[in-house]
């Protein structure tokens, strides 16, 4: 049946279902988003109006109200910089200057980037390797468990000076260094999904292999991967947002002039705040951009794999 030949009631039916759905996806996220919006504007006016009002003061401007409440909005270094300055000079960082330019975001976000992708690759081979072992040995989940869950215990602003005197020692010095930090922070949650997932399978089917004559190599490859896919993908989706902030992260005691870091940490020294938080606003879209490609990875594995 075509949409010419549905009669009105069932159009009207049609249109109002598209409809409620749109609403019932957008609208949370929409209102939430312009709540977050208001708040951070409220905040702003909060903290900037000190400020504001003793530069009028220092300058011995006459003033109002309104100029001050402007002010806040518009302070060339505030404490809390307004929406629309971020924006601005998130635009400005992206769109004002070539790309491969020291003062433009996409070329810090690309020498954040090739850290963040070599990391999880690290981190996701390791991860899947652990939860292998850990699957096939008892002995192994005894031991190794314990000392998965405690690396994870001691926070990577302590151990990444470490991680990248003690490299530097031996010769590795770079983009290799850092991805060993993001690897460090982005194995702990594929090695622990993938470890739930490869036990997923009920016992039973397990059983059910083992009186086929299957060996461990056909029972992980026809029974447990098909299993664990799903939680792969989970975790995979958190681990590449910890690889991207283990990246950000091994760039701050480097001292480095390159990445999303090295633009923190020098809008920290400087007290430039605008271009902290554009620089923190390049890593969000950055991660959801991973997090988007994972995802799209993810659909076209499932339909692979039959799955709807």
């Amino acid at each position: 049946m075509t949409s010419s030949s549905l009669t009105l009631p069932a159009r009207r039916a049609t249109f109002f279902a598209a409809r409620n759905a749109i609403v019932e996806r957008y609208v949370p996220v929409a209102t939430m988003v312009l709540a977050l919006i208001a708040i951070w504007y409220v905040a702003a006016v909060a903290m900037n109006w000190t400020l504001v009002r003793d530069g009028f003061e220092r300058e011995e401007t006459p003033y109002t109200v309104s100029d001050v409440l402007a002010g806040t909005m518009d302070a060339e270094r505030p404490l809390l910089p307004a929406p629309h300055q971020v924006i601005n000079a998130f635009v400005d960082g992206v769109f004002g200057y070539p790309p491969l330019a020291p003062r433009s975001l996409i070329y810090h976000s690309l020498v954040t980037l090739s850290a963040t992708v070599l990391g999880f690759i690290l981190g996701a081979l390791f991860g899947i390797a652990l939860a292998l072992l850990i699957v096939h040995s008892r002995v192994l989940e005894r031991s190794l468990l314990p000392w998965i869950i405690c690396s994870q215990m001691v926070p990577v602003l302590a151990l990444a000076p470490i991680f990248i005197v003690v490299l530097g020692a031996v010769g590795l010095q770079g983009l290799l260094p850092k991805s060993i930090i993001s690897a460090y922070l982005c194995f702990f949650p594929i090695a622990i999904g993938m470890v739930k997932g490869f036990t997923s399978p009920d016992p039973l089917q397990i059983e059910l292999m083992r009186t086929w004559s299957a060996t461990s190599r056909q029972v992980l490859w026809k029974l447990r991967w098909p299993s664990g896919v799903p939680y792969l993908f989970a975790s995979l989706k958190v681990a590449i947002t910890i690889s991207l902030v283990g990246a950000i992260v091994a760039e701050l005691p480097t001292g480095g002039e390159a990445g999303i870091g090295a633009r923190l940490l020098s809008g920290s020294y400087y007290g430039q705040t605008i271009q902290l938080w554009a620089a923190l606003v390049a890593a969000a879209v950055l991660a959801s951009a991973l997090i988007g490609i994972v995802g799209l990875i993810e659909r076209g594995v499932n339909r692979r794999m039959g799955a709807h």
